[in-house]
């Protein structure tokens, strides 16, 4: 014990914690991660980290395993009526809050109501901005009905936002129930240091029996790729992802650790301003897309762990299109910048939307091979806060921004949320993340009618022909679909990354 003691307070002291871990946590799992977390209220959350950690103490009705497949979780099944307007959901019984509170219909719809309110300016409202009404038929049944068909409902109840929090905990905290998360996960809530780390502890009342089979979980966000190694490699750590990809081979080679290279429908982009110059000019967006060697990038950033992006959908998202990938022509890019008026190119910032040293690196790449056709660009790597205040919050006349680097994995495992949050009109910033700005009614229209139509051959061709105007309009630079390496002590078990980039750690367990 009092060794366990001592590693607790030097790994703390180490991570500049203002807490040491606790001794007692027999099966206390550390995971490091790649950025901080913005809040812990889900239905307030635009990143996917955030919404897995508060998977910890939150559930929804539905939920995604770890191939993206959805499951019931809080609900057992559900009808949808002929016109596809009406879901009646019937739901577990016998679940409480953390709390004490029971789960039940009630619970259900003060969280749609919240979060199909504009007025509360939830930053995933566009989730539910399609329901109607929620009414609570009996304690076990909710019906739900909505504005128009919508044909991925279940795959948004599915998504990590769509939690159930306490009815209580909501009256009690507010707009401050980010800070004071109540579910009913299997942990507690335990407290958010929020530079240093997320600790949540087991929840002995959880409806699950024999789970969790952890004591409890500490997230710490390491923005450093080789910090994150490090952990693993001195047993600070139990998981870490993502892992630097050119210290593969060397964690590989700790025979105590173990290195997982998942699936992934994450897309990595660099989002163009159309609605600024010079990238409301077509033939400068074109000409950039010939600027960048993709091949190059792919093992300079990505020590070969990506694909190079052959559309804006990554292929494990159903509906997406392929199209001939742009070559790397240089000439060609510095013609079509001529055509534009732009023959010695121009001066404009690059953003990212993460600063761990991946998407650093993706950065620098990117700087030089536009330098290289006369394009010069001034590079700012943002943590979760500044991308937040600086792109996230801000509407298309007071946006500053221009080129920006980010990422985008359908949390929902279906094309609408892969295209809709990033190409509809209606989801520019601040609504959602078409930070291009790019409007085009015919795809608004495409999105729109792939919702209302339960046939799959005419969904097939309408998100076709939106996927088709997007492409040869070069709203985005499309670059790789990444692939998710995580890396892990062999004495942990159960811990999955998924397509989206979340975690499934619903049978984490250490021996």
């Amino acid at each position: 014990m009092h060794n366990k003691m001592r590693t607790g307070w030097v790994v703390a002291g180490l991570l500049s914690s203002a807490v040491a871990l606790p001794a007692w946590a027999a099966k206390d799992a550390v995971i490091a991660v790649g950025s901080n977390f913005t809040t812990l209220d889900p239905y307030d959350a635009n990143d996917t980290l955030s919404q897995t950690v508060a998977k910890s103490f939150y559930q929804g009705l539905y939920g995604l395993d770890k191939d993206l497949k959805v499951e019931p979780v809080l609900a057992e099944s559900y009808q949808v009526s002929p016109d596809g307007l009406t879901y009646t959901i019937k739901l577990r019984s016998g679940i409480k809050f953390q709390d004490g509170t029971d789960f039940n219909a009630e619970a259900v719809k003060v969280n749609f109501d919240r979060a199909s309110n504009p007025d509360n300016h939830l930053k995933r409202y566009s989730l539910f901005k399609y329901i109607a009404s929620t009414e609570a038929v009996d304690p076990t049944t909710v019906k739900v009905t909505l504005k128009q068909p919508f044909s991925a409902f279940i795959n948004i109840l599915a998504h990590p936002a769509a939690v159930i929090i306490s009815p209580a905990a909501l009256k009690k905290y507010g707009k401050d129930i980010g800070f004071h998360p109540v579910g009913t996960g299997p942990y507690e809530f335990v407290t958010w240091n929020q530079t240093d780390f997320v600790k949540v502890k087991k929840w002995d009342g959880y409806w699950k029996k024999g789970y969790p089979k952890l004591d409890s979980i500490t997230w710490r966000p390491v923005v450093d790729n080789n910090t994150r190694a490090a952990m693993l490699q001195t047993g600070e750590a139990n998981f870490a992802y993502p892992v630097p990809f050119e210290q593969v081979q060397l964690l590989k080679n700790n025979s105590k650790l173990s290195v997982e290279t998942w699936p992934s429908n994450m897309q990595r982009y660099i989002s163009l301003n159309v609605t600024q110059k010079p990238f409301d000019n077509p033939k400068v967006r074109e000409a950039l897309e010939y600027a960048i060697n993709r091949d190059a990038l792919v093992k300079v950033a990505f020590s070969g762990y990506a694909d190079v992006a052959t559309g804006v959908l990554p292929p494990k998202i159903k509906y997406s299109q392929s199209y001939p990938a742009y070559p790397y022509d240089p000439a060609k890019a510095r013609e079509l910048l001529k055509e534009a008026g732009y023959p010695n190119g121009f001066t404009t910032t690059l953003w990212s939307s993460h600063n761990h040293s991946t998407a650093q690196k993706v950065l620098q790449f990117t700087q030089q091979q536009l330098a290289q056709v006369g394009v010069k660009v001034t590079l700012t790597a943002m943590d979760a806060g500044q991308r937040a205040a600086e792109v996230e919050a801000k509407g298309q006349k007071e946006a500053g921004v221009r080129m920006f680097y980010t990422g985008w994995s359908a949390s929902t495992g279906e094309a609408d949320w892969a295209l809709t949050p990033l190409f509809a009109t209606t989801s520019w910033p601040p609504a959602i993340f078409n930070t291009a700005f790019y409007s085009n009614p015919q795809v608004d229209k495409d999105l729109s009618d792939a919702l209302k139509t339960t046939d799959d051959a005419q969904k097939a061709q309408l998100y076709k022909d939106a996927q088709d105007h997007i492409w040869n309009e070069h709203p985005w630079i499309p670059l790789v679909v990444e692939k998710l390496v995580s890396a892990q002590s062999k004495t942990l078990s159960g811990f999955y990354v998924q397509p989206d980039t979340g975690f499934d750690f619903d049978n984490a367990d250490l021996k």
